[in-house]
């Protein structure tokens, strides 16, 4: 196939890059990982009290998103269209305090608990982008208490809770 063959039946070949990525990824997640290093226990009640229930879900639910994104890069045309997805570059100290959430998040889960790191990282978030809402820094206490609810009570997944010594 030449190349100019493939840019006419391609419309957006950044659509068709990223979602090959995702696929493969997807697919190594749903065929590999999944079954090779998530155990199960022996006896099940329930098929989805699995712990490869959810994440067999989000795998195959990756697996048809990143087909979507491929098939809208091959059929849709948005070059007359102004793309909202361009990339525009923001600070540097912007990426740095996101790598900086990341790491508080990574670091401090296990010993601090997934609530209270949970806020501290979504607030490094809400300072690194331009949120100068009060209420908006509020959600920053609601969301991470309101996801450890869910998936403590739940889905049954046990997460550090408080803090040690506390």
């Amino acid at each position: 196939m030449a190349p100019l063959d493939f840019k006419r039946r391609v419309k957006d070949p950044g659509d068709v890059v990223a979602g090959s990525i995702l696929l493969g990824f997807s697919l190594v997640l749903v065929f590999y990982l999944v079954p090779n290093y998530i155990n199960e226990p022996p006896m099940l009640q329930n098929p989805m009290m699995s712990p490869r229930w959810l994440p067999g879900i989000v795998g195959w639910l990756i697996v048809l998103f990143s087909i979507l994104l491929i098939l809208q890069g091959c059929l849709l045309d948005r070059s007359s269209e102004e793309d909202e997805r361009a990339i525009e570059k923001g600070s540097t100290q912007r990426f740095v305090l996101m790598v900086v959430a990341l790491l508080i998040y990574v670091a401090l889960f296990e010993s601090m608990g997934a609530v209270f790191t949970g806020i501290l990282a979504t607030l490094v978030l809400f300072v690194a982008h331009p949120v100068r809402t009060w209420w908006a820094y509020s959600l920053a206490f609601v969301f991470p208490i309101a996801v450890t609810f869910i998936f403590v009570k739940v889905m049954n997944v046990p997460l550090p809770i408080v803090p040690i010594g506390f």
